[in-house]
């Protein structure tokens, strides 16, 4: 059995079946797609809301140097890029990272590697439908028309925001206020969330709270994917030059309004602030990827791939980097941390015509990067369902539209659905964490055929550089750094030092008797107003680094809701202590096996990436491949078409 798990799929035998079809059904998909298509929809993907939104939130973090964390980003994905690049030109039909774990590792991890890019363009579909609704319902309510009488068309909240948002606000901010805070001092989210909650209809003491545009425009960019990869190509393309247009005017009109004294200092909170946004950034260029599940509908795949991949993530990158030293320059990056960072600007010069333009922009952006992601869950559907992994069904082509019709219908609905009631920062992180995932095994891949005769290679190939001259120093210098540099957060790192909770979540983890001994240890401080309401939350949140944990180390609450020690600390370290285990394997396998450097960069800067995401993150993305596993025991191993062959009981 176990042989059996890993049996694997040959170049040659995936491309005979592309070339005499798949059997099952009698149409196949419109080759239509070039170099110019390919790279529009690269780009359709990785500009949306990067740019229109998380680059403010960055900004403020790490200020005008958060475009070394762009750099640092597109480099990475740049290497995982090469991996696809030559996977695409050497397997060019659908199935991206599926397919090419297929013919590198064999059936198991092609499956899983499977069920996770599910789990990614599903994830990624949801995130940007809600964030899609969050533009467009700001758009509506800036609307005036004075000679209609309209002033702003307002979405209720409760039929803007997903349910479990406006759940979680009403309790935060219940919280808060229990704590001293006003209703009018709560942050923007929380008091928006809350007010949902509360002026929600009910039936049954039940909330009705659903993002009804989200559902709309899923529904809408769904049908449009139905239709053909022609009029998806071309919706594509348009959005495209929209946004392209917009983004240089901003620069254009942007750049007279620079400041260079706002870049002084360049990096306020060092190499730490830069990196506080590595998640972030990163979810703003996952979707490249999605180009390499269109091979077959490209004229010359092999040619054409690499070329869009790299296209698409060098203009982005030049794009992302302007934009950030021009928002910095013309405001102090501190004040960037809002939802809509380019409007907002040039509010701050009083160029309202431009926050209009851009408002209007942001929306035709997010649809475009929906649009790539809704085209590329079905066709890694179809390629798992032509292996037999998956029902028949899924592999159907419409006859007159050369679409996967059905695996299209299902993916509207298993994005539609979620998208009425998830929380936006956990489908973000576990759509990274999917597609991390996918960048490792595929550059893993690569390293893995890059010495294997047998195999049939296309006409991109990455330039070989060996990695056994480079790597040892890279960690030796990287254990220099850390001992010296850094040695303080090394130490607490490795020794697992108690960490000091925030005041947020310290404040809102107390019961009634614990808040009001805290207010009373407030009181009794000299700064404090006496007879004036105390607000535990802001006070404590004021307070310096120092301070902060000298009240903590007084207070009179229990030592296990102050501090967070032992192994509940030790849980969230579980992914970088991989990461290191990782590093000190894959230096040895690259001193004993001459292995390729630029996979071998791609493996461990992904890797790296997704052992910074936060432990729940891992426990979700495990509980997914579990229920994939599952899947794949009772369906997937006993139909996979593969096994029938070798067993001889495929009839053709």
């Amino acid at each position: 059995m176990l042989k059996n798990l890993f049996r694997k799929k040959s170049v040659s035998k995936i491309l005979a079946d592309a070339a005499k079809g798949y059997g099952d059904h009698e149409a196949s998909l419109h080759k239509t797609l070039g170099v110019r298509d390919l790279t529009a929809f690269g780009i359709a993907a990785i500009i949306g809301a990067g740019i229109f939104s998380t680059i403010g939130k960055a900004s403020a973090d790490g200020g005008p140097a958060v475009i070394f964390l762009f750099i640092f980003t597109a480099i990475a994905c740049s290497f995982a890029a090469f991996a696809y690049a030559e996977f695409a030109s050497m397997v060019p039909v659908s199935g991206s990272a599926y397919t090419y774990s297929y013919v590198a590792f064999g059936e198991l991890v092609a499956w899983i590697i499977g069920w996770s890019l599910i789990m990614e363009y599903a994830i990624g579909n949801i995130t940007v439908a809600i964030s899609w609704s969050d533009y467009f319902t700001g758009l509506l309510s800036s609307i005036k028309i004075p000679a209609l009488g309209i002033n702003g068309i307002h979405v209720p909240d409760w039929a803007s925001m997903d349910y479990l948002s406006a759940y979680n606000g009403h309790k935060h901010a219940e919280a808060l206020v229990n704590a001293g805070k006003s209703i009018a001092d709560l942050d923007d989210a929380t008091r928006l969330a809350s007010n949902a909650w509360n002026t929600a209809p009910q039936i049954g003491g039940f909330h009705i709270v659903a993002d009804i545009p989200a559902l709309a425009i899923i529904i809408l960019i769904t049908w449009l994917v139905y239709r053909g990869m022609k009029e998806s190509r071309n919706a594509s393309n348009a959005m495209v030059v929209v946004k392209l247009a917009v983004i240089l005017l901003v620069l254009a009109v942007g750049i007279f309004y620079v400041d260079t004294s706002n870049w002084n200092p360049f990096a306020p909170n060092g190499m730490s602030g830069v990196l506080k946004g590595v998640s972030a950034v990163f979810f703003a260029y996952i979707g490249f990827d999605a180009i390499s599940t269109t091979a077959e509908e490209c004229k010359n795949p092999q040619r054409d791939l690499p070329r869009g991949m790299m296209w698409a993530i060098i203009i982005c990158t030049t794009l992302y980097i302007a934009i950030a030293l021009v928002l910095t320059g013309i405001v102090k990056y501190n004040t960037l941390a809002v939802g809509d960072p380019l409007a907002y600007v040039f509010d701050q010069i009083d160029l309202k015509l431009m926050s209009g333009i851009i408002a209007v922009s942001a929306v035709f952006a997010m649809a475009s990067v929906l649009l790539v992601f809704q085209m590329g869950q079905p066709r890694i559907w179809m390629s798992m369902s032509r292996d037999g992994l998956l029902p028949k069904s899924f592999s159907k082509i419409h006859p007159k539209y050369k679409t996967p019709s059905f695996s299209t219908v299902v993916v509207g609905f298993v994005v539609a659905v979620p998208s009425l009631f998830l929380n936006l920062t956990t489908v973000t992180d576990l759509c990274s964490i999917g597609t991390l995932f996918a960048f490792v095994l595929v550059c893993a891949g690569v390293l893995v055929l890059q010495n294997r005769p047998d195999v049939q290679r296309g006409k991109f190939k990455i330039p070989y550089v060996n990695a056994k001259f480079i790597i040892p120093v890279l960690l030796a210098g990287g254990l220099i750094l850390a001992f010296t540099q850094f040695k303080a957060e090394t130490t607490a790192f490795l020794t697992n030092q108690a960490k000091v909770i925030s005041p947020t979540k310290f404040v809102t983890s107390l019961n009634a008797e614990e808040l009001q001994t805290v207010k009373n240890e407030i009181a009794e401080s000299p700064v404090v107003l006496q007879g004036k309401q105390i607000d535990a939350e802001a006070y404590l949140s004021n307070l310096k680094t120092e301070q902060y944990e000298g009240f903590m180390s007084k207070s009179s609450i229990s030592k296990d809701k102050k501090y967070e020690s032992g192994w509940h600390l030790f849980k969230h370290k579980i992914p970088m202590w991989i990461f290191m285990i990782i590093c000190v394997i894959i230096t040895y396998l690259s001193i004993a096996k001459n292995l390729s450097l630029i996979p071998v960069l791609g493996l461990l800067s992904c890797l790296y990436m997704m052992c910074e995401l936060d432990l729940s993150n891992w426990i979700g993305f495990s509980i997914w491949l579990v229920v994939g596993l599952v899947i794949y025991f009772f369906y997937g191993y006993r139909n996979s078409k593969l096994s029938k062959e070798e067993n001889g009981a495929l009839v053709h």
